[in-house]
C-alpha cells in the first residue's frame, strides 16, 4: 500500500515538473521548449533543435539510490531506441535509451563524480545528455506530460 502511494507521489512530481517547464514555454520565455516522455521513463526536454535527455523522477524512485552512471561520448550519433548509457543503483542496473535520434552535443560530466544528482534532480541537474535532433517528427511518437502522468498512474496501480 505504501509502495503504491510512493509511486503516485512520484508520478505527480514528474508531471508537476514537466507542467512547470511547459508553463515556462508558454509564458513566452522560451516558446520552443517542450517535454516528451517514453514508456520506459526517459525524457526529452526540447528547446529548438537540442533535447536534454535523462530518466524521469518516476524511474529514479524505482531504481533507488543511484551509484553509477555510464554515458556516451560527445559526438556520438544515436538512433531513437539506442542505448545511450546505463545507470546502476543499489537495487538494479538498467540501460538508458535515446528517446530521439541525433548527435550527442553534451554529456553531464557531474554524474561521473556524483551519480546521486539523478536522485535529487533527475529532470533538471541530473540530466544525462544533450542531443541535437536529426528528425523532429520522432517527437510525435513520445508521450506528452499529460499522457505520461496517466502512464505512471497505471504503472503505480500495478505495483
Amino acid at each position: 500500500m505504501a509502495s503504491a502511494t510512493l509511486f503516485r507521489t512520484v508520478s505527480r512530481y514528474s508531471f508537476r515538473t514537466a507542467s512547470r517547464l511547459n508553463s515556462v514555454a508558454s509564458s513566452g520565455r522560451s516558446l520552443r521548449f517542450s517535454s516528451h516522455f517514453t514508456p520506459a521513463h526517459e525524457y526529452a526536454q526540447v528547446d529548438g533543435k537540442i533535447a536534454t535527455c535523462g530518466i524521469t523522477d518516476f524511474a529514479q524512485a524505482l531504481l533507488g539510490d543511484i551509484v553509477y552512471v555510464d554515458l556516451p561520448e560527445v559526438g556520438d550519433e544515436v538512433e531513437k531506441g539506442d542505448s545511450i548509457g546505463s545507470v546502476e543503483s543499489v537495487k538494479a542496473a538498467s540501460d538508458v535509451y535515446a528517446p530521439i535520434s541525433g548527435t550527442v552535443t553534451e554529456v553531464n560530466e557531474a554524474l561521473a563524480d556524483e551519480p546521486g544528482i539523478v536522485n535529487n534532480s533527475p529532470e533538471e541537474k541530473g540530466y544525462f545528455v544533450k542531443i541535437e535532433l536529426t528528425d523532429e517528427s520522432e517527437l510525435e511518437d513520445l508521450m506528452t506530460p499529460e499522457s505520461y502522468k496517466e502512464h505512471c498512474e497505471k504503472e503505480s496501480e500495478a505495483h
